[in-house]
């Protein structure tokens, strides 16, 4: 049976950001970052892993931790973070890890006989005469194990801003080496595949140049490298018929604030870094990226998007939604969490463009109570008049009479559901008069409604703050 898929589409209490998705004997595993709710910093946690049918990638399954912090010698008291991974089956039938840990000069592996780990520590990369690999910046390592056995590693860190805070240089963009069959040895000196922004210049990738995340996958008979541009909220692509070079400029696939697609220049949610994977699942293709939660960098939540494989390598920019991995739209009866919105911006939409900067009590945001565990309740905080949450899509019916909306706080104004477009002509409404400490219903009476999928948008309108947990369709 098949199961609902919504964004982000593990549990709202998980928050695993950087997701690469690997294929494994019909399932599809998900590995990456560990953060945690309202963190201080990236990746406090150790690495989970989760897993789904490739058929069904709404029934997703904890695996548990994999590897610890500390299980790397260079980290025996585990105070150093592990930063974003990635998992591929080696020509021996064994599973390896590759990571960083922050700001260390080499790249760690681990081993295991599963996909589901747990893993143990292998060793660090090192050249040929035994001696780490120290290049310029071990950042985001990226394995792919080609079909002719040959195996390359991927990474690199294209901007000053650690090194203007850790010492480092900073790569010149995504760099490659070849490894040997022992998953651990280099045989060949650094390259640059992708150019970071000082040598994009004249080259397709001006604008759009290479700074971190890099994620390789072979399709067909050709690569396709998705990785973070200077823009960091975007995930790119670039495509080639060889695995150790060039590379042209594809575009965007997927921006985590919809910006630049179809021209937006306005986010319709907190933009952010972005890191993800492509994978080939159940005959279809999806792009795996992260949102920002908690009004900061350090909440990233995973989610994903079906994608179009096109003709000559291209791949057209998919919007963010709440429906996901689910293979169509949601449909509109039951109880669904406000967290799935996939659109949510106050007033001062444009604000959100520096959220890093921006006051925690001028812009709407998911946030939740307790600790990263099944027991908080995740839900919008800090409503207030101009704000949008919406969520894309569902199917309505003729059946549907009424939605009911759970808020708390003080506000009074007025609340519009509309369709397709927030600006569209309210399609339901209702007084909001709201003085609550606990949660309260809010019904919207609906009239005839057209059927089909359809974008929801819940628009507040008024003085005063409230928070949203969920809405009921009946």
């Amino acid at each position: 049976m098949k199961h609902t898929a919504v964004n982000p589409y593990l549990p709202l209490y998980e928050y695993v950001p950087d997701g690469e998705p690997r294929l494994f004997d019909g399932r599809v595993y998900l590995y990456g970052s560990h953060d945690t709710a309202g963190g201080d910093f990236f990746c406090l946690e150790d690495y989970v892993a989760w897993s789904a049918p490739e058929d069904d990638l709404g029934d997703w399954r904890y695996e548990g931790v994999i590897y610890r912090k500390d299980q790397d010698p260079s980290n025996p008291d585990g105070k150093l973070e592990l930063f974003a991974p990635d998992v591929v089956q080696g020509p021996d039938g064994h599973y390896y890890l590759y990571y960083c840990l922050r700001m260390r000069r080499e790249f760690g592996v681990a081993v295991s006989d599963s996909p589901a780990g747990p893993f143990v520590f292998y060793s660090h990369i090192q050249k040929p005469d035994g001696s780490v690999l120290e290049d310029a910046m071990p950042y985001d390592p990226s394995v792919l194990v080609d079909e002719d056995g040959k195996i390359y590693l991927y990474y690199g860190f294209a901007s000053e801003m650690l090194g203007k805070k850790y010492g480092f240089v900073k790569s010149p963009g995504a760099m490659m080496v070849q490894l040997d069959s022992d998953m651990r040895t280099a045989v060949t000196e650094p390259v640059l595949c992708i150019p970071g922004e000082d040598e994009a210049p004249g080259t397709s990738f001006a604008g759009h140049a290479y700074v971190e995340a890099p994620s390789m996958r072979r399709f067909g008979d050709l690569y396709y490298f998705v990785y973070s541009s200077q823009r960091w909220h975007e995930l790119c692509y670039a495509v080639s018929s060889r695995p150790d070079g060039g590379f042209i400029y594809g575009g965007v696939i997927v921006d985590n604030a919809d910006l630049g697609l179809n021209g937006r220049t306005l986010p319709v949610c907190m933009p952010g870094n972005n890191h993800g994977g492509l994978i080939q699942a159940g005959g279809k293709c999806y792009m795996f990226y992260h949102r920002h939660t908690n009004c900061t960098s350090f909440s990233r939540q995973g989610c994903a998007e079906q994608v179009q494989l096109l003709p000559g390598g291209r791949i057209p920019q998919v919007e963010v939604t709440s429906c996901g991995l689910n293979g169509g739209p949601l449909p509109a009866e039951g109880n669904w969490p406000a967290a799935i919105a996939c659109q949510l911006y106050g007033a001062d939409q444009a604000s959100m463009l520096d959220f890093r900067n921006v006051a925690r009590n001028t812009v709407p945001f998911i946030t939740e109570t307790g600790t990263s565990s099944p027991s908080p309740q995740q839900f919008i905080c800090n409503i207030q008049g101009g704000t949008v949450a919406g969520y894309k899509y569902f199917v309505f019916s003729a059946a549907l009479a009424v939605v009911t909306l759970w808020l708390r706080g003080t506000m009074a104004g007025a609340l519009r559901l509309c369709l397709d477009a927030p600006d569209a002509p309210p399609a339901a409404q209702s007084p909001l008069e709201l003085a609550a400490a606990d949660w309260q219903p809010v019904t919207l009476t609906l009239p005839s409604l057209p059927t089909g999928a359809h974008s929801l948008y819940f628009c507040f309108d008024g003085a005063g703050r409230c928070d949203f947990l969920r809405f009921t369709f009946h």
